[in-house]
């Protein structure tokens, strides 16, 4: 059993996981803590840590890309090795999570579909082209609240991904754990005609690549069914 842990902020589109946990498969288990929603400091997310550790995790995921991204390459990295180290174990979050995706179907032109507003979404832009990915097009929701996110279902979240592909993207990424996207990967892969890489989907390849685990799990996506191209 791999048991892997994600700190995931507020309440919105926790129920992603469980649905992944079962969509996986195997011998993997999600646990997840809750955090308090704007609570990104290292000495805020260390609260949740103990509980995971207890719970057997072997790598944990900051299950945000918002309160990563924002701080910039350098201030996400050093977020993360604060988190790394206070859990004695491997950690990353949401937003290095989409990198690595990126890079390991190596897509590395992409259409980002944000729920942000405009200024935040250029932030992730930013974050992107710091890991070398490339920008195609980009359109934001200007959506502020998670309660409103958590609420889309399908057609509000193809419609998102529709308005921000491009031709040249080999991808679309759609960066907020506040969507319900993993019921939903296999139609908007099919509907686009290409990789679709979404907040919790992401989180949850990224602490199995953490623990050296692959799963072959096509009802979550291109990314769970494709040999690496690159290795991270």
């Amino acid at each position: 059993m791999t048991a892997l842990g994600f700190l995931y902020p507020g309440h919105s589109a926790e129920d992603d996981y469980p649905r992944i946990e079962q969509l996986l498969g195997s011998d993997v288990r999600l646990d997840l803590v809750h955090t308090d929603i704007g609570e990104d400091a290292p000495e805020r997310l260390a609260k949740g840590v103990e509980q995971l550790r207890l719970a057997g995790a072997e790598a944990i995921v900051w299950a945000c890309a918002g309160g990563s991204f924002v701080h910039g390459w350098e201030g996400a990295q050093e977020q993360v090795r604060a988190l790394a180290t206070t859990a004695g174990m491997p950690a990353s979050a949401t937003s290095f999570a989409f990198v690595h995706a990126v890079r390991e179907l190596g897509s590395l032109r992409v259409a980002v579909g944000a729920t942000y507003p405009e200024d935040v979404a250029g932030l992730f832009v930013d974050f992107l082209g710091a890991g070398g990915v490339e920008v195609t097009g980009v359109h934001s929701a200007g959506v502020v609240t998670a309660a409103e996110v958590g609420a889309w279902r399908e057609a509000e979240i193809l419609a998102l991904a529709r308005a921000a592909d491009t031709p040249e993207a080999a991808a679309v990424l759609l960066p907020d754990t506040g969507l319900h996207t993993a019921a939903f990967l296999p139609a908007l892969e099919k509907k686009l005609g290409k990789p679709v890489l979404t907040a919790n989907q992401v989180t949850v390849w990224e602490a199995l690549r953490l623990t050296n685990r692959r799963v072959n799990a096509p009802g979550l996506g291109t990314l769970f069914t494709r040999e690496p191209i690159v290795q991270v």
